[in-house]
């Protein structure tokens, strides 16, 4: 049966007479917004405040009865329509879908479940309180995940071999209270979060959570001795009443480096200069030096992603030397690519381009 394109069909499970717990989700595409309210069966509406436990997993569990849930279609214009309600259908004939399986089909004019590997993008309910444990588990292309700007109850190993996730887009303010010290608290890895509110061209902060190792020994006299490699297990502190403290998180980059990887400190530099929310002159200080010594690596991810406007970002902060100009230009060339090659251009010339010389007039008189 074909579908229109982006078509969702969510169950949910209602908590009270205006709460849910989203429990699944079916459509044809990987990238997904899901609803805020729901109309629910008998006038008024439900706000999903929760995500179950495995609810994007391959392979979930427990999943509730169909008389206990109430399954919607979303259209793309997001105009959210209940088709069944506890098992009955809703303003039609109720079909029986099978959606679940072991592999997911790959026909992208079939509804299947959107999890595991086919799930990319997903921005959640701005509504959403709680996320259950293994929300994500599995979820190897999910690479973007945006939340709204309220604070989160997230369970355990939610983004467990999640290994594409990078960014983490906070639709809020930086000075807000908000759920991202739970999400980068259940990430091991390296990733990039930001507060872009809704509508905002670009963010106003964007921070680099570098992965980290924890270590658990145990003495002779039976005590556990937990120790964390790499800094990425301190960045991850740096929260008062889940509000970011900027200062606390600058401090930590001058204590040291070494055991972190050298790319993603990298990138934490850039990203902290190119977007500096109450960034001090004497943190902004550590951030270019290191900056002007790995510009290479900021470059190479940036031609990699095709970001002329990274680049030109990277170029504004004015970090790149007659040696940096020289490796930079090397590098646009082996990627093949002629904008950023004659951004790279430009900008050395003004920088070095020889200033003509002021002509001396001798008058006599």
């Amino acid at each position: 049966m074909a579908y229109p394109e982006n078509i969702l069909i969510l169950d949910i499970l209602p908590l009270s007479a205006d709460t849910a717990r989203l429990v699944r989700v079916y459509g044809t595409a990987p990238c997904v917004v899901l609803p805020t309210v729901l109309p629910a069966p008998e006038g008024g509406s439900f706000a999903v405040t929760e995500l179950g436990g495995y609810c994007f997993s391959e392979k979930p569990r427990s999943l509730p009865a169909a008389d206990k849930t109430c399954r919607y279609t979303v259209e793309p214009d997001g105009t959210a329509r209940l088709t069944r309600a506890f098992g009955q259908a809703v303003g039609g004939t109720c079909r029986r879908y099978d959606f679940d399986f072991d592999a997911p089909a790959s026909d992208a004019d079939t509804l299947h479940p959107v999890c595991g590997n086919f799930l990319e993008e997903i921005a959640l309910p701005d509504s959403l309180q709680v996320i259950g444990s293994c929300a994500f588990y599995n979820c190897r292309s999910l690479r973007l995940l945006t939340v709204g700007s309220g604070s989160l109850t997230v369970g355990s190993d939610v983004f467990l071999n999640c290994f594409a996730l990078e960014t983490i887009r906070v639709q809020a303010a930086p000075g807000d209270s908000t759920g991202l010290f739970a999400l980068v608290n259940n990430i091991t890895e390296a990733v990039r979060a930001e507060f872009r509110p809704a509508g905002a061209a670009a963010p106003l902060a964007a921070l680099w959570y570098p992965a980290y190792w924890e270590d658990i020994e145990e003495t002779p006299a039976h005590i556990l001795l937990h120790t964390f490699s790499g800094q990425g297990y301190h960045y991850r502190q740096c929260f008062l009443n889940n509000i970011f403290l900027p200062a606390e998180y600058d401090s930590i980059f001058p204590q040291g480096h070494d055991a972190d990887d050298a790319n993603v400190m990298a990138m934490l530099c850039f990203d902290r200069l190119r977007y500096p929310w109450q960034l001090t002159e004497a943190a902004a200080g550590h951030y270019r030096a290191f900056l002007a010594a790995n510009t290479d690596r900021v470059l190479a991810r940036l031609l990699k992603a095709q970001d002329l406007d990274g680049i030109r970002a990277l170029l504004a902060l004015d970090v790149l030397d007659k040696a940096g100009f020289a490796s930079a230009a090397a590098l646009a060339a082996k990627a093949e690519n002629a904008a950023a090659a004659a951004l790279l251009a430009d900008a050395e010339h003004k920088k070095y381009a020889p200033q003509p010389k002021k002509q001396r007039y001798d008058f006599d008189f």
